[in-house]
């Protein structure tokens, strides 16, 4: 009956052994991408039967250069080697990489050793001794003998991994650490479209402040124009005041421009770790909005999973949670320790460390929670629905991107063609302001003419500038959601 025992007992382990073995060798496999699995071109922003292009990871991973424009180019690789968020995110990396170290420890043997010596005061020192007392070692003149121990101990445990548990966390902390990398990527996409954005900004501020100058000069020169026509008699006071409020209303949008100029200065400043007003003399000269290019290649949806650090970051989650799954089933198994303690003692320091004073043990502990099996078994459940959330999470992520993709490209392709529509219109404007001053100084038409087509020239140039930055922007808001702007 003994032996039948110890053969089941045998079996039962080495089941127990099997299945860890199979829980430890579990291979993983990434979420999927539904979304991706037959897009094989974008739903707009291509004309029909359009072939995408293949997208340059070299070119998209400093997209910024394609604009041509030296300064943005400079704003956006001082913005790469100082930006605050970007060592934040740096320092969160090295967080996550302790931790999976730390945690690794776990994998090898743990050694402690310890080093006393204590000393003994017999006694103390005694005159006036009569004949034949003693104090057990002999004192002579008074003085006490000390008794010395010197002892080194050295202590080590293991716990072997037969069922994978602590290689699965230490596989998690790997993935959470991988996903601050991703994280860092991500915060680089956003900090290149940012700057491009902030300098885009700028660039149409001047550009509308320029506009609006010049046409304050047209107007002031109306207005001196109508002044000197109403002392002849050919104008009225009527007119001279809406001469006068044209000029004085336009005059009073140059501070606001000049507002929003300095804020576009202050933003790009702080981007660079800077403080405010450090880059306005650079800036200062205005020059025109960054051209875009002919062409832009977008790819294909499914370089999306290549390129998107938000979408790399949520299936690294998802892979750090799949590990915690493999843990929490690790922990119903059972978990071995072996410990063992060695230590040397001795009078004689010099002899502490001979073999016949050493002192060795060595144990084995096996743990297993017999009782509450439920709770552990909770915990896989909890973990399962956890890793479920992760995998949704990264579906949606995916959706969200080709989303954001599909609406940069309408917006890209639409602004375009809204900016042929102001760039007509613009003109247009711009001769029949001319027209209607020079008949109005000629007598042929009255000042109500003047004063609109005035208006609308200058509404007009200003909607064609803000078109040329919604063209630059919307292509920056591309690149951005393409996942450009990290090597």
């Amino acid at each position: 009956m003994k032996r039948v025992g110890i053969i089941w007992c045998m079996a039962g382990v080495a089941a127990v052994m099997l299945s860890g073995c199979s829980l430890r060798n579990a291979r993983y496999q990434a979420p999927l991408a539904p979304a991706l699995s037959d897009a094989k071109n974008w739903n707009t922003g291509l004309a029909a039967g359009e072939v995408p292009k293949p997208v340059d990871d070299v070119a998209l991973s400093h997209w910024w250069s394609i604009f041509g424009d030296p300064e943005l180019t400079s704003l956006e690789e001082r913005a790469l080697k100082a930006n605050l968020d970007l060592r934040k995110a740096d320092a969160e990396i090295q967080q996550a990489r302790a931790n999976r170290d730390y945690n690794a420890a776990n994998l090898f043997p743990s050694v402690t050793g310890t080093f006393s010596s204590t000393g003994t005061h017999i006694g103390s020192g005694v005159t006036g001794l009569t004949s034949g007392t003693s104090l057990g070692s002999s004192s002579l003149g008074g003085i006490a003998p000390w008794s010395a121990t010197n002892s080194a101990e050295i202590e080590a445990s293991w716990e072997p991994d037969f069922f994978g548990g602590l290689h699965k966390n230490v596989a998690s902390y790997e993935a959470t650490t991988q996903a601050q990398q991703e994280n860092l990527r991500n915060v680089m996409i956003t900090l290149t479209a940012d700057v491009a954005q902030d300098y885009i900004d700028a660039r149409s501020y001047q550009e509308q402040l320029n506009v609006t100058r010049q046409n304050l000069v047209e107007y002031r020169q109306t207005y001196d124009m109508t002044v000197a026509k109403r002392d002849s008699g050919l104008a009225t006071d009527l007119d001279v005041q809406q001469a006068l409020e044209t000029v004085e209303s336009t005059d009073a949008t140059i501070p606001s421009l000049d507002s929003s100029l300095q804020q576009s200065y202050n933003a790009i400043s702080v981007l660079l770790a800077e403080k405010p007003g450090s880059v306005d003399a650079e800036l200062a000269e205005a020059k025109p909005i960054p051209v875009i290019p002919p062409e832009v290649a977008v790819g294909i949806p499914a370089d999306l999973i290549r390129r998107r650090p938000d979408i790399r970051q949520a299936e690294r989650t998802y892979a750090a949670q799949w590990n915690q799954v493999g843990v929490a089933k690790a922990n119903l198994y059972p978990t071995f320790t072996l410990s063992g303690a060695f230590l040397f003692s001795a009078t004689n320091l010099l002899n502490v460390f001979d073999a016949k004073n050493l002192e060795s043990s060595i144990a084995g502990a096996v743990q297993q929670t017999l009782i509450n099996r439920r709770a552990l078994k909770a915990q896989v459940r909890l973990q399962n629905a956890v890793l479920d959330q992760d995998e949704v999470a990264y579906e949606s992520t995916v959706l969200g991107a080709i989303q954001d993709v599909e609406n940069a490209l309408k917006s890209f392709s639409a602004e375009q063609e809204r900016r042929k529509s102001l760039a007509g219109a613009a003109d247009a404007a711009e001769n029949a302001a001319e027209i209607s001053r020079q008949l109005y100084a000629g007598g042929l038409k009255d000042f109500l003419t003047v004063l609109v087509s005035e208006r609308t020239e200058l509404s007009a140039q200003n909607s064609l500038v803000q078109s040329d930055a919604n063209v630059a922007t919307d292509l920056v808001q591309l690149y951005k959601v393409m996942g450009g702007g990290w090597r």
